[in-house]
């Protein structure tokens, strides 16, 4: 179990570490999910950029993927890839394996309550391999 605080953190970092930018670039975060974003999880990431000098509009941009069932999934991680965001934010547990599936190029972070070792999705925790990383577990505030 890890904090709202310490998520945001690694989150966040992994953003910043996913590929390098030129200055005045807008980020684009694509958030992966189905059903509805937290809206802890969703003010804490926020806070979390701002902390760090983002500006939403300015610097970062969120576009929000919310399917409305697992089965949807697929065809909003489409829509994500088709934006061209800079990294994907999987949010969930069944959202992670489609994001995977939809992108080889694209940083895909996940946060969910699955084995990413088990269920195929990184090779280990320490080296995770190709364009994946993640918190596994659930976070409390």
């Amino acid at each position: 179990m890890i904090s709202r605080r310490a998520f945001v953190g690694s989150l966040t970092g992994s953003l910043l570490a996913a590929e390098a930018q030129p200055a005045g670039k807008v980020y684009r975060v694509g958030f992966l999910r189905d059903g509805q974003l937290p809206e802890t999880f969703v003010d804490g990431f926020r806070q979390g950029l701002r902390d760090l000098g983002y500006v939403e509009g300015q610097s970062i941009k969120l576009e929000c993927g919310l399917a409305r069932t697992a089965e949807d999934l697929p065809a909003t991680a489409a829509r994500l890839v088709n934006l061209k965001v800079d990294v994907i934010l999987a949010s969930g547990t069944p959202p992670v394996p489609v994001a995977k599936s939809a992108t080889k190029a694209i940083p895909i972070v996940f946060v969910a309550a699955i084995d990413p070792v088990a269920t195929g999705v990184v090779v280990s925790p320490a080296r995770p391999g190709g364009n994946v990383t993640g918190l596994p577990g659930f976070i409390r505030s």
